[in-house]
């Protein structure tokens, strides 16, 4: 008589975590997540009856972190998945941050632009069942066509989640520009307009030839006077963005909360324990809470 073969039951939230990673052609470091069988059982109990989140509108995106992590008595660099959770009763952004490592820039698009959208997730026990009674909203960051289909899109760029916080920030005020000056093979530079000369960079640079330091010069100017339109473009947007918010929005954005989840320690992981970090990404800075 042949051996019954028996499976693991699965839990209900046990794929959210991976739900959460976009399945896309620009993002970065997914193909790496699954070398180990990473848990997320604490994000799980806090959406579960009893936790932090369970009851609320929660919007959830994946990111990855290279780390240096003890692995069976070797270090090795580890690319460490992560879950960042906004509780929020509107979508925290519409928009995604663009890194073009073609041209050197980042832009600021609509999800729609890059396909991409908050996609409902539905828990296991629930997936035969009508889900618009669902105690707790799960919404994951997706692409909204099939990997095969977003093949047309740009290689060399990257995505990341983008978000306006109302309070202003410091760092928004950065004088730092990134460009490619083209020649063969094109130049990479970096230049800050407060901390540097653009006739000195131009001709200190040894990257550029003596044949090309004048017309560099006037390149990197336009390219600073780019950065500053830009800057001061980006402010404007943000402040009318705020004044044109209803008040129900303003109270909600004001009362956003973000968690951000790292996987438990198991037998068969490395623990992360010690690279724990608040911090996001640019655009949504460091989260409330760090599990």
């Amino acid at each position: 008589m042949a051996e019954m073969e028996f499976f693991p039951e699965q839990r209900n939230l046990e794929d959210l975590w991976l739900s959460s990673f976009p399945d896309g052609p620009e993002w970065i470091n997914t193909d790496y997540i699954e070398d180990f069988d990473w848990s997320f059982e604490n994000l799980e109990e806090t959406l579960e009856e009893g936790g932090e989140l369970y009851g609320k509108t929660v919007y959830l995106f994946g990111s990855t972190e290279p780390q240096l992590l003890n692995v069976d008595g070797e270090t090795k660099i580890v690319i460490i998945p992560v879950v960042v959770a906004a509780d929020c009763p509107f979508p925290p952004s519409d928009k995604i941050g663009i890194n073009s490592v073609r041209f050197g820039k980042e832009e600021i698009v609509p999800m729609e632009a890059m396909k991409m959208a908050w996609v409902p997730y539905v828990p296991f026990e629930d997936r035969l069942s009508r889900t618009d009674s669902l105690k707790t909203k799960i919404f994951t960051l997706d692409y909204t066509q099939q990997r095969s289909a977003l093949e047309h899109l740009e290689t060399g760029r990257f995505c990341m989640p983008y978000y306006m916080p109302l309070q202003h920030i410091e760092d928004e005020d950065h004088t730092d520009i990134s460009f490619l000056y083209p020649l063969d093979p094109p130049i990479l530079c970096y230049f800050n307009w407060e901390m540097d000369d653009c006739e000195d960079y131009a001709y200190e640079n040894k990257d550029v030839p003596e044949d090309e330091k004048e017309r560099f010069k006037e390149f990197l100017k336009e390219k600073v006077r780019e950065g500053k339109r830009e800057l001061q473009q980006a402010k404007e947007a943000r402040k009318k963005a705020i004044d044109d918010m209803d008040p129900k929005t303003k109270e909600a954005f004001e009362n956003i909360k973000f968690y951000k989840f790292y996987p438990v320690k198991t037998p068969d992981t490395p623990d992360v324990t010690n690279v724990k970090s608040r911090y996001i990404n640019k655009y949504y800075r460091n989260a409330h809470y760090l599990m």
